[in-house]
């Protein structure tokens, strides 16, 4: 026995739009039980999370910021800038290769139960607006309902409120762009002294009110790039909010006093519950698609149901194809053990890096198209250029010294170069070496960063110097 599928078209079109190509406006019914709970939970908790990040601070620095203006990015405590690029990369690639692997898994888990724009449409605006505009009934009634006085005072009502919430968002936003103290002076101050930074909060006020007063669950459909990974990261074993068609068809209405497995019956009762409380508009019961965020109204509405016909709950569950066809369940196929082996290699190479990283990045090179210099018949130069990047938290005095081999190392300027926080130094020094030390034409160099006379980090170059001819031994 197959799934039922009551439009065989459903793949060829999406929820939100309708045959002449306009936005469908969905009402989904509100909905309770165990699983919108947790969600619900959970979704306040990681609200407060993210409210409370910029107040927290380490050390006297914020402990997460993303200054883009600056290019100064904290994570955890630690300040990283644009030399440490290399690691968001590393980072980046370790997030894909888990993303992939928790999808092949676990389906679209994340977008119901983590995703910002999921927590803030469902269990704040969707919330507010069933206090203001009442369940999908009303809603539907609100929307045919010609402009009177209650529908324009219950729109301003509602759409005044979702302003001023967009309008937090964009503050809290904010703090993790230029830090909480900064964003205080900011708002505490005359606006006409920060134009640009009001201007900002504005803009992204607007972009939030739009997203969530309007645009809604289209971003979930048709922005959202991680949608489109499910078409080919899941499979048969991947746990998805999955019908039951092998226990729910044939599908009927429900008759008291019934026996339903002797009439042939599923125990689906066509209730379409699970269709009205979708937030995303569509009928689980064709089976997976793209538009399901995993957001289980679908499994609480039909729980609910089964408890009322006095059925076993679970006919829309978390499971995956392959158990409900043959009852056999595998969640750690092959490839989430290839994901994850080879996104374990890479937090290995991430970690290591990380803890090797310094508070100074340095770079010496010879000064290109420069040969070396005689300073007298014992004596050679090499010249060359530094940079110097300051990547910690607090002002420093460097300076640079010759560690290998024996020779004198002079600063074309001052010795002693004083970094800002994340400052950025360059010159240029010139390397002396004994002709008679020289047994290469090329002879490697051990530069240290000293601070408080104290190496914290060493550089590698090459001073060139001459042709070393080696004298051919006479024969006797």
């Amino acid at each position: 026995m197959g799934v039922h599928i009551s439009n065989p078209n459903f793949r060829d079109t999406i929820g939100t739009i309708d045959a002449d190509g306009k936005r469908n406006y969905l009402h989904p019914r509100k909905t309770n039980g165990r699983y919108t709970n947790y969600r619900r939970l959970t979704s306040y908790a990681l609200l407060l999370v993210l409210v409370g990040i910029p107040f927290i601070q380490v050390n006297g620095r914020p402990f997460m910021l993303f200054n883009i203006i600056e290019r100064k990015f904290i994570l955890f405590g630690q300040t990283f800038w644009p030399a440490d690029f290399f690691l968001a990369v590393l980072a980046m690639l370790i997030l894909v290769l888990f993303v992939a692997a928790f999808t092949v898994a676990f389906g679209r888990l994340f977008c119901g139960w983590v995703c910002p724009q999921t927590i803030f449409m469902e269990h704040v605006f969707r919330r507010i607006e069933y206090w203001i505009d009442g369940d999908r009934n009303q809603q539907i009634r609100l929307s045919k309902m010609k402009w009177t006085a209650e529908k324009i005072r219950k729109r301003v009502f509602k759409n005044g409120i979702f302003y001023l919430i967009s309008f937090g968002i964009s503050n809290v936003f904010m703090m993790y762009l230029v830090g909480q103290p900064q964003w205080w002076k900011i708002v505490s101050d005359n606006p006409l002294n920060h134009i640009s930074g009001l201007v900002t909060i504005l803009i992204f006020s607007g972009v939030f009110f739009f997203v969530f007063a309007w645009f809604r669950e289209q971003v979930c459909i048709m922005v959202c790039p991680y949608g489109r990974l499910q078409s080919v990261l899941l499979d048969r074993h991947s746990v998805v909010i999955a019908y039951d068609y092998i226990r729910g068809e044939i599908r009927s209405k429900f008759r008291k006093s019934e026996n339903r497995k002797e009439e042939g019956k599923g125990d689906c009762i066509d209730c379409n519950q699970c269709v009205e409380v979708c937030p995303t508009g569509i009928d689980i019961r064709n089976g997976t698609q793209l538009e399901c965020i995993n957001c289980t109204a679908c499994m609480d509405a039909c729980d609910n149901v089964m408890d009322k016909i006095d059925l076993p709950k679970g006919l829309i569950r978390y499971d995956s194809e392959e158990n409900i066809a043959t009852y056999k369940k595998k969640i750690f196929t092959a490839r989430v053990w290839g994901y994850s082996a080879v996104m374990i290699v890479l937090l290995t190479l991430f970690t290591f890096l990380l803890a090797s990283r310094t508070n100074v990045e340095a770079l010496v090179f010879r000064v290109p198209g420069q040969l070396y210099q005689k300073v007298d018949e014992q004596t050679l130069s090499n010249l060359f250029n530094y940079k110097i990047l300051n990547k910690s938290t607090d002002a420093m005095a460097v300076e640079i010294v010759l560690l290998e081999p024996k020779g004198e190392l002079m600063m074309v300027g001052s010795n002693t170069l004083n970094l800002k926080e994340g400052d950025f130094a360059e010159g240029t020094l010139i390397v002396y070496l004994k002709r008679a030390d020289l047994s290469k034409q090329t002879t490697k160099l051990k530069l240290g960063i000293l601070q408080n006379n104290e190496v914290i980090e060493t550089v590698q170059t090459s001073f060139s110097g001459p042709i070393v001819r080696k004298t051919k031994r006479q024969k006797p």
